[in-house]
């Protein structure tokens, strides 16, 4: 394969970041474990994963899986406070109705950042094959793929294309920039329009009623 254009590694990094910091951010009932428990094992494994500045071909497969893990853990730490969140709307008298806006934006947020990252990684298996040029097919199909005319011949999908994408379809429920080609690019478009359906739909429509 040849290395034709390495990604650069920092945006899915500070992406991981400011997830963590959202996490922090939420009050102690929607969190799950100790509140330092999952931004800690975001952090930690950040240090060696960066310690290269651009996804290559040649990089060890450890790498990937160790990325996929920490997308994967945030993931289920935001599933589970929107869970927590519903639950204590449902299941509670609540008068801070202003603070449950505020955790239903940041679970939202993290939602959008998450999903841009599993886009990221999963689109032609992943940034470090699509550094090498690879054959593999799309897992996403943007604009600039099927009319090549409206964007530079050295065109490629990088995260902030991703990320777009996935704000696009958390806010719209639907595909609305890329399209999804494979069976995992749908699943995770209906698995992130899940997550924001329920939190925009329910909690925040939920927590406007109750604003003082």
């Amino acid at each position: 394969m040849t290395d034709v254009h390495p990604e650069p590694r920092w945006p899915a990094s500070l992406a991981l970041v400011v997830c963590a910091v959202l996490y922090v951010v939420l009050p102690s009932r929607l969190v799950i474990g100790p509140r330092w428990l999952v931004p800690v094992l975001i952090i930690l494994p950040l240090v060696p994963l960066s310690a290269r500045r651009h996804r290559h071909p040649d990089e060890s497969p450890l790498v990937r899986r160790a990325t996929i893990i920490l997308i994967a853990l945030v993931s289920v730490a935001n599933v589970g406070s929107m869970g927590l969140l519903v639950q204590h709307l449902l299941n509670s008298a609540v008068s801070q109705g202003r603070a449950l806006i505020y955790s239903a934006v940041a679970i939202w947020l993290t939602n959008v950042i998450i999903y841009g990252l599993w886009f990221w990684e999963i689109d032609r298996g992943g940034p470090h094959r699509r550094a090498g040029n690879s054959d593999a097919w799309p897992d996403l199909q943007f604009p600039q793929m099927e009319n090549p005319s409206l964007a530079p011949a050295d065109w490629y999908p990088r995260f902030t294309d991703y990320l777009y994408t996935s704000f696009a379809n958390g806010t719209s429920f639907a595909p609305a920039d890329a399209m999804p080609l494979s069976t995992r690019a749908k699943v995770l478009f209906v698995t992130e329009s899940l997550v924001s359906l329920i939190t925009i739909a329910v909690v925040a429509a939920r927590a406007v009623n109750i604003l003082r």
